[in-house]
């Protein structure tokens, strides 16, 4: 009873299904997972944008915790995009009170074009409060830079940038490759370990727009390879794959932004 492989999302709903929760969702059913998800937002979009976001009580958001303790054998966790201060240390509070498993905190601070989604007050809870709970952290290139003022310039900063975010508590980390989007041929990631050891992960770069929910889809990916027993380097390496397949097999939905393509990467 209870021992099928539980894993769990800590996010907002995405109405157009491309990203947050319902990415998440997609991800761990093509790992042969078991998703739960603990709805903390809920946001109007579609591929054109986001319209209208809500933020759900906090009272409502504990008690969620509280009634997944009480049944499943949760054995790993994932965050998504936090908004404010008080939503992240309600979330640190309860995910600290019950047995959730490794935490993979995905630090949604900027859009992929280096944007800032949080306000001040948010940003420092995110990285005093939440980082130092993650066993593996991916934040992308704009999110590296804001979490330890390093300007990455080359492939030696953005290891200077691993081992600052590693310093914050964290204990493996994923920086993500820039996408510039200009005449770019590889993304390159960065993956530092708690040993200290390290490895490059590259991949093609895709001109597309269907780019909606990768971050997602990777931390997911990497939540439910931890649930099913797996390292924490296959899981990484597991989680570049899925995503790098997602995104190269494009899926026609929506007119503007939309998703990657979850069904080819479930051959994986």
């Amino acid at each position: 009873m209870n021992e099928f492989p539980q894993v769990l999302t800590i996010a907002g709903s995405d109405s157009d299904g491309s990203a947050g929760l319902q990415a998440d969702l997609h991800t761990f059913f093509i790992r042969k997972t078991y998703g739960m998800s603990v709805l903390v937002a809920a946001v109007a979009g579609n591929s054109y944008g986001i319209h209208a976001s809500e933020t759900l009580p906090l009272a409502f958001i504990e008690k969620q915790f509280d009634v997944l303790s009480d049944d499943f054998k949760i054995r790993a966790s994932k965050t998504g995009m936090l908004s404010d201060a008080t939503l992240i240390k309600t979330v640190v509070q309860a995910y600290q009170k019950y047995d959730f498993g490794p935490l993979v905190v995905d630090p949604v601070i900027t859009t992929k074009h280096g944007a800032q989604l949080l306000v001040d007050s948010a940003f420092q809870a995110l990285k005093g409060l939440l980082l130092p709970l993650a066993e593996v952290a991916t934040p992308n290139f704009f999110e590296a830079q804001l979490l330890t003022g390093v300007t990455i310039s080359s492939e030696a900063d953005q290891r200077e940038a691993a081992k600052a975010i590693q310093s914050l508590g964290v204990k493996n980390v994923v920086v993500k490759g820039w996408h510039n989007q200009t005449d770019q041929s590889e993304v390159a990631d960065y993956v530092l370990l708690a040993d200290g050891s390290d490895f490059w992960l590259r991949h093609r770069y895709f001109d597309t727009t269907h780019i909606n929910g990768t971050g997602d889809t990777l931390s997911a990916t990497i939540a439910a390879e931890l649930a099913k027993g797996e390292t924490v380097e296959q899981a990484i390496r597991v989680g570049h794959e899925v995503t790098t397949t997602a995104i190269e097999n494009e899926i026609a939905v929506g007119h503007q932004f939309g998703p990657i393509n979850h069904w080819a990467a479930a051959k994986i």
